[in-house]
C-alpha cells in the first residue's frame, strides 16, 4: 500500500532497475549494447555515463525525504508514517 501511494506521487524513471519488481539489469544490458552496435554500424559517436546513486539514503537526511514528500503533494498520512518509521531509528551490529 505505501509503495503504490508514494509511487504515484513520485513516480520513479521506467529505466529504474534497483528496488523495484523488474526483470534486473539485463534489460538495460541489452538496450545498451544495441546503442553502441547501432553507433558502430551509422559510425556515429557515442557518449556514456553510468551513474551509480550507491549509499544514496546514507547522504540524505531524513527531514529532506520528509519536505521532499510534502512538496510533492503526498497524503499527509503517509507522510507522518515516513516520518514515525524515521524516528528514533539505530542499527546494531553484534
Amino acid at each position: 500500500v505505501v509503495t503504490a501511494r508514494l509511487g504515484r506521487a513520485c513516480p520513479i524513471n521506467p529505466r529504474q532497475r534497483g528496488f523495484i519488481r523488474a526483470s534486473g539489469c539485463s534489460e538495460n544490458l541489452k538496450l545498451l549494447q544495441l546503442v553502441v552496435r547501432h553507433a558502430k554500424r551509422e559510425h556515429r559517436e557515442l557518449g556514456v555515463v553510468f551513474v551509480d546513486i550507491a549509499k544514496a539514503f546514507d547522504t540524505i537526511s531524513h527531514q529532506h525525504i520528509i519536505t521532499g514528500l510534502i512538496q510533492r503533494g503526498v497524503d499527509p498520512h503517509m507522510i507522518q508514517l515516513v516520518t514515525k518509521l524515521y524516528r528514533n531509528i539505530s542499527t546494531y551490529i553484534g
